[in-house]
């Protein structure tokens, strides 16, 4: 089997769709060796490279107009190489396939994570909703089938896009086995002491936007009071969001207790924040993770919390309580008085916080690196029967 992947994604972006296409694809690689794979990249790439000694390889525009165009050759180009690569299933990775996939005799799948932008059209511009409502229609429409990451995504491609049960699987990602893999005390003492943080905190992972409730945490905080004596550790950027924060953080008082790590650029690239190991490290470290946000495809920063094996507070709201099982202290995202509830009781409750963790270990055996790539598998094995 010669399964082609947009490899966009995979070289080119270090956050949530890049890490699902190098996680999907790397895996797929070791754990069926027997097929053949290629990447099928738009332009060079600097950050990520193929890995040596698996069956993978990458393929780039050839000629002058599609080098100059690399989106025009991802979006319409490509279906000539691919069928001259004998290509037996192309997987669009991230919501879109090419123009012509449908009539060109190669198999297609596409991966579709999230339609939030069709809930929460307000965080996003008119023509962004445009554009992802156009791909992902078109996608959806000319895949032989199509992957959703989740329950809660597949039953939004039925409901808000018609798209038949038949033709969706929910196939699980997984993360990267970095976080499940225990760090030394001496590495997280490093991460730590790089970054000037406490040794014992609360951990936020994600973009700074409306829809992830930062601003809920800190409300929460205040509304803890003395009562709480964690502070809050942040990884994550934003702008307008940001703003937003600061002025809540000023008028409550609350700097002291809040690190953003987006604000210490001057950390040497051996502890910098974004390479994985090094965040691994920092989940390891913290008590707790906390993620209330309104809507997510799948969450994956909890599921990297309980690979870590650190309890988890996040919304009972959209997929987050697929991805946190009976690993997760479940709140009201909108409540106050529910956060402020959790924070006090993950900070003082030793015993909870053993037990989350333990249910959260046993829940994340659902989402291994080994079943989400076999799930993968079988959709692909399915079409070539």
């Amino acid at each position: 089997m010669h399964i082609g992947f947009d490899a966009k994604r995979y070289f080119h972006n270090n956050t949530g769709l890049g890490n699902y296409s190098r996680t999907l694809v790397n895996g797929l690689a070791r754990l069926y060796p027997q097929n053949q794979y290629t990447l099928f990249n738009p332009k060079p790439a600097n950050n990520y490279t193929v890995p040596q000694g698996m069956p993978l390889s990458e393929a780039q525009p050839q000629n002058w107009l599609y080098k100059s165009l690399p989106s025009f050759w991802r979006s319409r180009g490509i279906v000539d190489d691919l069928k001259k690569a004998r290509v037996d299933i192309y997987h669009g990775l991230s919501h879109e396939l090419p123009v012509g996939i449908a009539s060109s005799g190669v198999q297609s799948v596409v991966t579709v994570h999230d339609l939030i932008f069709e809930r929460y059209p307000k965080q996003y511009g008119a023509y962004e909703v445009y554009m992802h409502r156009k791909k992902i229609r078109y996608a959806c429409a000319h895949a032989n089938h199509v992957i959703a990451i989740s329950k809660q995504t597949a039953a939004d491609l039925h409901n808000l896009y018609g798209v038949p049960e038949e033709k969706i699987s929910v196939c699980y990602q997984s993360c990267d086995p970095v976080f499940a893999r225990r760090h030394s005390e001496i590495k997280k003492e490093l991460i730590l002491e790089a970054y000037g943080l406490p040794s014992q905190f609360l951990l936020y992972v994600g973009s700074l936007i409306e829809r992830k409730n930062l601003l809920g945490i800190l409300q929460g905080m205040h509304e803890a009071g003395e009562a709480l004596h964690l502070p809050l550790v942040v990884v994550g950027a934003g702008k307008a969001y940001r703003k937003k924060v600061n002025a809540y953080m000023d008028n409550k008082g609350l700097g002291k207790n809040v690190f953003f790590l987006a604000d210490n650029p001057e950390v040497p690239a051996t502890f910098n924040i974004r390479r994985t190991e090094n965040l691994s490290a920092l989940y390891q470290a913290a008590t707790a993770l906390v993620y209330p946000s309104y809507f997510e495809g799948f969450g994956i920063p909890v599921l990297e919390a309980l690979w870590s094996r650190i309890p988890v507070i996040t919304a009972n709201t959209s997929c987050l309580p697929e991805a946190g099982g009976a690993g997760a202290l479940y709140i009201d995202p909108a409540s106050t008085a529910e956060m402020a509830a959790a924070l006090v009781r993950i900070q003082d409750d030793a015993e909870m916080r053993q037990a989350l963790v333990n249910k959260g270990w046993q829940h994340a055996q659902n989402f291994s690196l080994e079943k989400c790539c076999a799930s993968v598998m079988e959709v692909y094995e399915q079409l070539l029967a």
